[in-house]
């Protein structure tokens, strides 16, 4: 299966999108491998620090061994060359906070999946003329599940995935999915500065398996 989409399957069927950023490599891969062992199958690891390319190497080197069947990709992602960093470093998809066309092209030029962010209706379709089949709606608390049931049908066949602000209680993830999302992002609702920093790699664990529990009861 060509790889951009057998990540947007990963990340249909997941029905979320974990991602995160630690300066530490080997606390990021610890999370990384916390999550694989809940049953994660596609993360994003994002573009947040000096640190970022380096410890991504580090979880593409470890995945052929502990994580054979995990996509990761790499989120924050402004321009080209941190586009063609990353990809040279292995990275599955591409995930951005805004829409830059040129950044867009460079990940379809490798054929790989590239999830921009948005705000606005004219920015989803900024993002559906650059060739972008899911868009990341971004700050997600901001807009709100209202703002997605709104616009969804203006767009037909773009996928939705909320990121920012998305909460771990089945209220909240019920709303954003009845409002018509694939998935949603979530970050430190779920990977807290304080489980990085304290090492709450039992704690994350449960917390996966009750999100992804959540996610699956909600779709």
């Amino acid at each position: 299966m060509k790889i951009k989409k057998a990540v947007l399957d990963s990340i249909i069927t997941q029905g979320m999108l974990p991602l995160f950023f630690y300066e530490d490599a080997e606390v990021s891969l610890q999370i990384a491998l916390t999550l694989y062992k809940a049953g994660i199958r596609v993360i994003e690891y994002t573009n947040r620090g000096k640190q970022a390319l380096d410890n991504f190497k580090v979880l593409i080197k470890a995945r052929k061994k502990e994580m054979p069947d995990m996509y990761i990709g790499i989120g924050t992602i402004k321009n080209v060359s941190e586009a063609e960093a990353f990809i040279d470093a292995g990275a599955d998809f591409i995930v951005a906070p805004i829409i830059n066309p040129e950044v867009a092209k460079a990940t379809h030029k490798h054929k790989l999946l590239w999830i921009p962010g948005c705000m606005t209706p004219t920015e989803i379709y900024a993002a559906q003329k650059n060739g972008a089949v899911l868009v990341k709606i971004f700050p997600a608390n901001i807009v709100g599940p209202a703002f997605v049931s709104s616009v969804k049908e203006l767009f037909p066949g773009l996928l939705f995935m909320p990121t920012g602000g998305v909460e771990l209680n089945g209220k909240n993830i019920s709303s954003w999915f009845h409002a018509g999302v694939c998935a949603v992002g979530i970050g430190s609702k779920l990977i807290s500065r304080d489980v990085l920093d304290k090492k709450l790699y039992e704690q994350l664990y449960t917390d996966t398996v009750r999100a992804l529990e959540l996610v699956k009861a909600a779709m």
